[in-house]
Order: C-alpha cells, then sequence, then structure tokens
C-alpha cells in the first residue's frame, strides 16, 4: 500500500489538545470504549519526580444497554460513577472530569464532542450526531445525587499519547491497537484548515479504522473481511478496523476455519454446530495458539473447548491460519503507522526524524520503520493510558480556563 495513499484518505478529526505537564490536583476520569466502562480518581503531582497515582472500578456494559436506547446507556454510565463515588466516598465532592470517548466524534471545543457513528458493537439509539457531553449531563440531572464538572471528552489515542508524552517529550502519536484501532498525531496547526492560528501544532484524530469506506481497500480485503463485514452491526462501515482491531479477528479465523472445512482440508470436512457460531472463536485464541510452543497442546484445547475433533495435522493448520491473520493485521496497522509518521517528517522538512509512538493493546509490537526508512521510530507500551490520559488533559484544560479568567 502507498502510504501517502492510505493518509490521503483517513478521516481528519480535530482534539482540542494543547501538551503541558506542569498542573497538578485530583481528577475524576470515565473510560467507554467498549464492553467495560471504567471510572477513575486520579491523582497528580509535579515536580522534580512527576507522579501519577490512580483509583479505578471497571463496571460492565450488558449487550442490551450497548444496542439499546441512549437514555438507557448514560443512565447505566451514571448508576455506575454513582456507585464509584460511594465506594470512594466522594458523593460531596465536586472534581473536574474528563470523558474518555473511543469512538468518532467531532470535536467543536475540548468539551463538546458529537458522536459521528458508533463502532465497536455499539448501536444505541438517539446518540448518533448529539453532543455526548450533553448526553451525560442530561443523564446526571435525571439521576439528581451529585453534579460533575465535566471539562474535557477525549478519544483513547489522544489519552494514551498524552499518557505517554508524561513520560518522554518525544511521544507525539498515540496507537490503539486493540478491541478497535486508531492513531493521532501532533499535526501543524498551519494544515489544519478548521481552527484559526498558524503557529505550534494541535492533536489530530485520524480515525482510521473509517479507512475503506470509499471501496479504496478492495485490492487488500478478502472474501472472509466481507463475510465479517456483512455480518456486523455495521455493514461498509470501518473496514480498516474489522481487518486491524481485536474484536474482529477472531471472526475471520472462523470464516477460513469454515472455508477450509467445507473443502475438506480441516477436521475430516466435518463443521459442527458450534464453529458455525458467531463469534465462537474469540479473539483472545489467536495470541494463545500462536504463543502454544508444547506439541499444540493448547492449541487442540482450544478446538475440543470448540467441539472440534482435531488431528496434528489440524492443530498445525489452525495454528498458521491464526499467524496469518494477527501477521497481516500487524502488517496493516504498520503500513498506516508509516503513512503518519512519515507525514511529520515531512511536516517539519527534515531528513530523518526521531519519534516515539504511545501504544495501548495487544497488536502493539509492530515494526512500521521498515516502512518508513528515514524515521526512527520508539514505542512505550502505555499503562492504563486511556483514563490517565483524560484526567491529564483535564488538569490542562482546567488550568487553560483558570488563567483565561485571571486580569492580566
Amino acid at each position: 500500500l502507498s502510504r501517502l495513499y492510505i493518509f490521503k484518505h483517513f478521516i481528519i478529526l480535530i482534539s482540542f489538545v494543547v501538551v503541558t505537564f506542569t498542573e497538578r490536583g485530583k481528577y475524576l476520569a470515565l473510560d467507554l470504549g467498549g464492553t467495560n466502562f471504567r471510572v477513575l480518581v486520579v491523582k497528580i503531582r509535579t515536580g522534580m519526580r512527576n507522579s501519577v497515582r490512580m483509583y479505578n472500578k471497571i463496571y460492565a456494559i450488558p449487550l442490551e444497554i450497548m444496542q439499546g436506547t441512549g437514555e438507557e446507556l448514560f443512565d447505566h454510565i451514571v448508576q455506575c460513577i454513582s456507585d464509584f463515588l460511594d465506594y470512594m466516598g466522594m458523593k460531596n465532592t465536586r472534581l473536574p472530569l474528563g470523558f474518555t470517548f473511543s469512538f468518532p466524534c467531532n470535536q467543536t471545543g475540548i468539551d463538546k464532542g458529537d458522536l459521528v457513528s458508533w463502532t465497536k458493537g455499539f448501536k444505541a439509539t438517539d446518540c448518533e450526531g448529539y453532543d455526548v457531553v450533553d448526553l451525560l449531563r442530561e443523564a446526571i440531572k435525571r439521576r439528581n445525587e451529585f453534579d460533575l464538572d465535566i471539562v474535557a471528552i477525549v478519544n483513547d489515542t489522544v489519552g494514551t499519547m498524552m499518557t505517554c508524552a508524561y513520560e518522554d517529550p518525544k511521544c507525539q502519536i498515540g496507537l490503539i491497537a486493540g478491541t478497535g484501532s486508531n492513531v493521532c498525531y501532533m499535526e501543524e496547526m498551519n494544515n489544519i484548515e478548521f481552527v484559526e492560528g498558524d503557529e505550534g501544532q494541535m492533536c489530530v484524530n485520524t480515525e482510521w479504522g473509517g479507512f475503506g469506506e470509499n471501496d479504496n481497500t478492495e485490492d487488500i480485503r478478502t472474501r472472509y473481511d466481507r463475510e465479517v463485514d456483512g455480518g456486523s452491526l455495521n455493514p461498509g462501515k470501518q473496514r480498516f478496523e474489522k481487518m486491524t482491531s481485536g474484536m474482529y479477528l477472531g471472526e475471520i479465523v472462523r470464516q477460513i476455519l469454515i472455508d477450509l472445512t467445507k473443502r475438506g482440508l480441516l477436521f475430516r470436512g466435518r463443521i459442527t454446530e458450534r464453529l458455525k457460531t458467531k463469534g465462537i472463536f474469540e479473539t483472545k485464541f489467536l495470541s494463545q495458539i500462536e504463543s502454544d510452543r508444547l506439541a499444540l497442546l493448547q492449541v487442540r484445547s482450544i478446538l475440543q473447548s470448540l467441539g472440534l475433533d482435531s488431528t496434528c495435522d489440524d492443530s498445525i493448520i489452525v495454528k498458521e491460519v491464526c499467524g496469518a491473520v494477527s501477521r497481516r493485521a500487524a502488517q496493516l496497522c504498520g503500513a498506516g503507522m508509516a503513512a503518519v509518521v512519515d507525514k511529520i517528517r515531512e511536516n517539519r522538512g527534515l531528513d530523518h526524524l526521531e519519534i516515539t509512538v504511545g501504544v495501548d493493546g495487544t497488536l502493539y509490537k509492530l515494526h512500521p520503520q521498515e516502512l518508513a526508512p528515514n524515521c526512527k521510530v520508539d514505542f512505550i507500551l502505555s499503562e492504563d493510558g486511556s483514563g490517565k490520559g483524560a484526567a491529564l488533559i483535564t488538569a490542562v484544560a482546567q488550568q487553560h480556563h483558570i488563567e483565561k479568567q485571571e486580569p492580566h
């Protein structure tokens, strides 16, 4: 794939973030990006040794809530917040709050974000096109137990980048390679048409998971990709994400196994009812199978749990399929990352660029430097980047707001 060809078709969404780390204090953070929802208290200290301490609880979001009404979803989120505040003894404390919301949003301000479209299995009604911060505030009012000062809405890529930049100032890219797939980076202000000013840089959330919606990935999509796409909640959408993210890799493998079995190349040509079940081959199986070094025992155990009576040859083939699907996902992410890194180098008129990427997710062992030969790319694995990053950005935004209110 041409790196520039990939980049020209990214969906660019602006994130209103300026990087500075002189803030301190205590902040609340919410992290919504998948089937689990986290509520956190983050304590930031600055000085000779910066430190961030976190306390959090994880709450499940049932499928019927994910795919119900928007009101039900945000009421559930507020119920989780209420439980956490009780747990921490903070019901009467009004702390600044950052909301990590890991879905495509059109941000018109640091605390304003209109949901463009749901991804990753969410389909709650009456949310797309609406400001999710307003939806959260309305749900808080309906519960009428507490109030929150919602200062910032943040994408998980931005939170990851900010968290890693707190440790390494060269970190100017955030990559998510987990349930979903996305990247953000620091773009030159003079290249951003939608914002006034030409000085400095601003964080851009590419939402690269949506690449391919104009059929510009057809050359690399397979019939298995089309099966997975057609059976998803959003056919035709997030096509790049469906080839690279944890939500879909297991289902791609299942489609391949069914095809090989139909051809008589696997499982003696017998397809079990369980193998016909959508989602039965979990993405976590891929890493478990790929890491199996002990006579394929792990592979056979997983296949037996799926009701598949496998031979040694079957196990070898399944392992090869899992490896091929994972490698392709990593290589596609690497190609996209190379496009971003090379663009930053060209933006700055450099012959050689050294840059750090903050990464969260299971496909982080990528090597895009092979695709961007004039760049040296280092990776930092983020720890709890989404929630911590939301708190850091909230700290920055609140400090900026205070400074604007102070007389000069």
